[in-house]
């Protein structure tokens, strides 16, 4: 089992990342939150990461704290709810606000992330909430640079669409990523458009 990966920052395209470590380059995938606690390509990076084994593949995921990797592994025993859509859950809310409105029963607000239908929605109030009580609401992040400082994603001007092609690997459809994408300013980083675009549509 690969607990975390410790490397150089080789490669980032939402919510795509890959970390060479030792000469051998890992791809993972990432929460938008974790996405946005990466450095610069090139630069050095620690992400706790979890090993999600199918019939057809091995994918490695990857998260900047301990809290978002324990979300992940209790949202994939949810029947019906994959990695890729647990992915989507921790890109559109935080670990804070997805416990506080499976808390409250909210289902219309759980119904905004994508791929999550009225009666999934349903199925996570009634499977998580269980399993949330008692939490911890702390989580240290561990993406780090080299001299232990936690990284902030870079300023960068990137094209907005790159952002629509990284929501629509969240799970979004073409046209309701490219309408998200088009109501946010065209002055902002790739990390800031995306985050802009998911903060919008949990206020619809």
């Amino acid at each position: 089992m690969i607990g975390f990966l410790s490397g150089i920052l080789h490669a980032k395209q939402p919510p795509q990342l890959l970390i060479n470590v030792n000469g051998i380059g890992y791809q993972l995938e990432a929460p938008m939150s974790t996405f946005y606690a990466t450095g610069e390509v090139g630069s050095e990076i620690t992400l706790l990461t979890h090993l999600h084994v199918r019939e057809d593949a091995m994918l490695l995921y990857g998260f900047a704290t301990e809290l978002e990797r324990n979300l992940f592994k209790e949202l994939i025993k949810v029947s019906g709810i994959g990695a890729k859509m647990a992915i989507g859950i921790l890109s559109t809310l935080s670990v804070h606000d997805f416990v506080g409105l499976v808390e409250v029963a909210d289902v219309v607000a759980l119904t905004r992330i994508p791929g999550v239908g009225k009666k999934t929605a349903e199925r996570l109030v009634i499977e998580m909430r269980d399993r949330l009580k008692g939490w911890q609401l702390t989580g240290v992040n561990v993406a780090t640079t080299a001299d232990g400082q936690a990284v902030m994603p870079p300023n960068r001007h990137k094209t907005h669409a790159s952002a629509i092609e990284a929501l629509i690997a969240l799970g979004y459809k073409p046209g309701q990523a490219e309408k998200m994408v088009k109501s946010v300013a065209t002055d902002l980083s790739l990390e800031e458009t995306i985050r802009k675009a998911l903060q919008g549509v949990k206020l619809v």
